[in-house]
């Protein structure tokens, strides 16, 4: 659940912040100030993606940073302006750019996805940019006898999935790099300018038989097995593989 739909904008941003500064200012108890500094940038860089939009995401993940720069511009040591710089580029490493950014799978959107389609026990399901196991989770409420797979670049993304979700496997490791030829379902939760290049890499390497699903985005060229509107912009759409013949 997005954390817009609990609270009015700008409450969300406020309490981010609010936490952000919190745990930049404990841990100065007892720790470095750069810990704190480093807590509080990060968490504002994983709220991101419970905004709207990109322009609310991008004042989640800013608000802490600039703040802090504000109070502290006049003491800063040339080096430190490197040090939220190096946090995005730890959270969301150059090459992950061009993927969708955090953005959690809501709780219930692949919700009926085990009825449309059925996966026997012990079926492997790949969540291909599994961020931080929203998806992993959506899916295995669907698919409790899964072996259930995440890949994620962000290694401290990865290693916070693994936590979150000790019963999936979560390597890192870029999707389109990976092999997806193992899997039975591979879900997808992307950019609209990433659903092309998916279609390739599903057609090209997964085995006749096999599900691709995909959040709010179509995949160009592919007939879908099953497409559900909404509620909202969290459309689903299903394709089993090989494609169905459209001159058929």
């Amino acid at each position: 659940m997005k954390l817009g739909t609990l609270f009015f904008w700008p409450l969300p941003a406020l309490l981010v912040w609010l936490c952000a500064w919190s745990l930049y200012l404990l841990p100065g108890l007892w720790l470095p100030e750069w810990v704190g500094l480093l807590a509080g940038g990060l968490l504002g860089s994983l709220a991101a993606g419970l905004g709207h939009n990109w322009w609310r995401r991008l004042l989640i993940a800013s608000g802490f940073p600039l703040s802090w720069i504000v109070l502290w511009a006049g003491s800063l040591p040339t080096w430190s302006w490197l040090l939220l710089l190096g946090l995005l580029a730890l959270v969301y490493p150059l090459n992950a750019w061009r993927d969708a950014p955090l953005y959690p799978t809501p709780q219930n959107a692949l919700e009926g996805l085990a009825q449309i389609a059925p996966l026997p026990e012990g079926a492997a399901v790949l969540d291909a940019g599994c961020g931080l196991g929203h998806g992993l989770q959506a899916l295995r409420a669907q698919y409790p006898q899964a072996r259930l797979h995440g890949l994620e670049w962000s290694w401290p993304l990865r290693w916070m999935c693994a936590v979150r979700c000790p019963w999936a496997q979560v390597r890192r490791a870029d999707i389109w790099l990976a092999d997806w030829s193992g899997y039975a379902m591979v879900y997808l939760f992307q950019r609209p300018e990433s659903m092309g290049r998916a279609a390739v890499k599903a057609v090209t390497e997964l085995a006749p038989g096999a599900w691709v699903v995909s959040l709010d985005f179509q995949l160009p060229g592919l007939e879908p097995h099953w497409h559900r509107p909404g509620p909202g912009r969290h459309g689903l759409w299903v394709y089993r593989l090989p494609p169905k013949d459209c001159s058929a």
